[in-house]
C-alpha cells in the first residue's frame, strides 16, 4: 500500500533559511579546482551541508540540499564549476551531490565533530559508489576517495565544527 509523503510545514523564517542554505551550497560549489585525473573536482560544495547541519534543524538542512539539487537540475549553474542539469546529477560526480543529502541529515541529527566526519564520509561513500558504475570500484577509490580524504575527513569537519561552536555562544 502506498502512503502519501508529507513534507514538513515551512514558516517564512524557515523558508528563508532553506533558500539561504541552498545559496550557500551553490556559492561554496563555485570554489572548485578541476583535477586532470578524475571527473570529480576538488570543491568546497561538500562543506556547506556540514555547516547547514550544524546550524539548522536537520529537516531544513536536508530541504536546503534538495532545493540546491532541484535548482541545478532545472539548469541553474549552481554545481561545481558552474555546472547544471540532470546529466550532471546522473554523471560521474553526481553521487557526491546526492551524498550531500545524507551528510546534512547526519550532521543535523547528531551535531558533533564525529557526525561531521561521518557526514563527509557519507558524501565520499555515496559518490564513490556512483562513480564506480562509470570507472569500476578500484578506480573510483583512486579517483574519487583518496585525493579527497584529508580535506573531507579532517579540514571540512573542523571548519564546520567552528560554525557549530559559534552558534552555541
Amino acid at each position: 500500500m502506498l502512503r502519501a509523503i508529507s513534507l514538513p510545514k515551512i514558516h517564512v523564517n524557515s523558508f528563508f533559511q532553506v533558500l539561504g542554505g541552498s545559496l550557500l551550497i551553490a556559492l561554496c560549489a563555485q570554489i572548485a579546482i578541476p583535477l586532470p585525473f578524475t571527473p570529480v573536482p576538488l570543491a568546497l560544495g561538500s562543506l556547506a551541508p556540514l555547516i547547514l547541519g550544524a546550524v539548522m534543524d536537520k529537516k531544513y538542512a536536508v530541504l536546503a540540499v534538495l532545493l540546491y539539487l532541484i535548482e541545478g537540475a532545472m539548469g541553474l549553474p549552481v554545481f561545481a564549476l558552474g555546472g547544471s542539469g540532470l546529466a550532471r546529477i546522473m554523471g560521474p560526480s553526481g553521487g557526491y551531490l546526492m551524498g550531500y543529502i545524507l551528510s546534512a541529515y547526519i550532521v543535523g541529527r547528531f551535531k558533533s565533530v564525529t557526525a561531521m566526519v561521518a557526514g563527509s564520509a557519507a558524501v565520499l561513500a555515496v559518490g564513490a559508489l556512483h562513480l564506480a558504475s562509470f570507472v569500476g570500484i578500484k578506480n573510483a577509490l583512486f579517483m574519487g576517495v583518496l585525493p579527497f580524504l584529508a580535506g573531507d575527513l579532517i579540514l571540512k569537519p573542523l571548519v564546520a565544527f567552528s560554525a557549530l561552536r559559534k552558534k552555541s555562544y
